[in-house]
């Protein structure tokens, strides 16, 4: 608009000073080789001006279609690309609403035209694993792997939602690629509490007890780790440790394994009762009595005596003999009532089961648990009690 404005200007000036320049007309001469161009000042500056004004005017037409052209070839070229992101955020909602088969198909679709390859594939992988659909999967799976192999830095989520997506499948094939992964990026274990858990969980299943035994100090000082998680841990991989060792050497192996494993450990009830489970089971008596006699002698807490009463001891007179004791003390105990009546169903005497029970259940405020109905019910059954048996089963199923 200002350029209009002096543009203006200049030309009515010129109408008004061109008056002034008849009179003096004065000559303007230009020689170029042979070729003379001759001109009066007004004249010339008439011309210049109509130049100028022809310049303009083409410069904002030219300005303007180039400025509209471009727009177009935006529109064109990027049409793909906004259809896939659209198509990327409809797959997201799809997901969300667990739509997995029409989430599948849009990430699959979105992935290239929206430029989000690796977000699209991971979530396309996730969305067939959801399905249950493990060719799909793989096949994303590998698609994901072209796209990170291109890139410099380590995306190390990619890794860990690969992972997790292989050992989701639940076969050795599928478990198999798991290992090479994280084989692979063995380094970033101890760096990462999300890969050590993987490598853990992993581990669990390939029966390398041992070396999930090994990676628990460092998860315990993982503070993303949970004490719950942790203590699962330790239940299956100490158990899985001794029971491999009862069956691949014998009990003395068992017992000098046993030795070895640090003091604090021993200490820890739940790898004390996975190693009392695997005697319990082998009926290895007098290590197992050795262990728990001390313990039960002691008044432990309720809670030790609901997590010991799942073992399957057969020779618990000794046990049983101390818990009586505890009662002759307290009859009305419902801890030691429950123990006492466990002992006696894992060591099959029926009678002395269903006097415990039956005590037990009479005391006020109901402080029996399902268990302790399910073994009074299997001693009935055993005593050939089958009325009273079908009473307690069925309250069993009321709980």
């Amino acid at each position: 608009m200002i350029r209009l404005i002096l543009i203006a200007i200049a030309f009515f000036a010129v109408l008004a000073f061109s008056p002034m320049l008849i009179g003096e007309k004065g000559y303007i001469l230009i020689a170029i080789g042979e070729t003379t161009i001759e001109s009066t000042v007004l004249s010339a500056i008439i011309m210049l001006i109509i130049a100028f004004i022809v310049c303009f005017v083409a410069f904002k037409v030219i300005k303007g279609g180039f400025k509209f052209s471009f727009a177009a070839w935006n529109t064109v070229v990027f049409a793909s690309q906004r259809r896939g992101i659209a198509n990327f955020n409809k797959a997201l909602a799809a997901y969300m609403l667990e739509d997995y088969s029409q989430a599948e198909q849009l990430f699959a679709k979105s992935a290239i035209p929206s430029k989000r390859k690796q977000s699209a594939y991971l979530m396309a992988a996730s969305a067939s694993a959801k399905l249950a659909l493990d060719d799909n999967t793989n096949h994303y799976l590998a698609l994901l792997e072209q796209e990170t192999s291109k890139e410099k830095e380590l995306n190390l989520e990619s890794v860990i939602i690969k992972v997790k997506l292989l050992m989701n499948q639940d076969n050795e094939a599928s478990y198999a690629k798991a290992r090479e992964i994280i084989d692979e990026h063995h380094k970033q274990i101890g760096h990462d509490a999300r890969l050590l858990s993987l490598e853990i969980d992993l581990c669990l299943i390939e029966h390398r007890y041992q070396t999930a035994i090994d990676y628990l100090p460092a998860a315990r000082k993982e503070k993303a780790l949970s004490e719950q998680t942790i203590i699962a841990w330790e239940n299956s991989a100490f158990y899985g440790t001794f029971n491999q060792i009862i069956q691949q050497k014998d009990k003395d192996s068992l017992h000098g394994y046993w030795q070895s494993i640090a003091r604090k450990l021993k200490h820890r009830e739940n790898i004390l009762l996975a190693y009392c489970t695997v005697l319990a089971e082998q009926d290895i008596t007098e290590p197992l009595n050795k262990l728990l006699v001390p313990l039960i002698k002691k008044s432990p807490s309720e809670q030790f005596l609901k997590s010991i009463r799942s073992l399957p001891i057969k020779q618990a007179d000794e046990l049983i003999s101390i818990v009586q004791k505890h009662l002759h003390n307290n009859m009305q105990s419902a801890k030691w009532l429950s123990c006492l009546g466990h002992l006696a169903v894992n060591a099959a005497q029926w009678s002395m089961a269903e006097k415990a029970f039956g005590s037990l259940i009479k005391l006020e405020g109901e402080q029996y648990d399902r268990q302790d109905l399910v073994a009074l019910a299997i001693a009935l059954t055993n005593d050939k009690r089958t009325e009273d048996a079908n009473r307690i089963w069925l309250k069993v199923h009321q709980l």
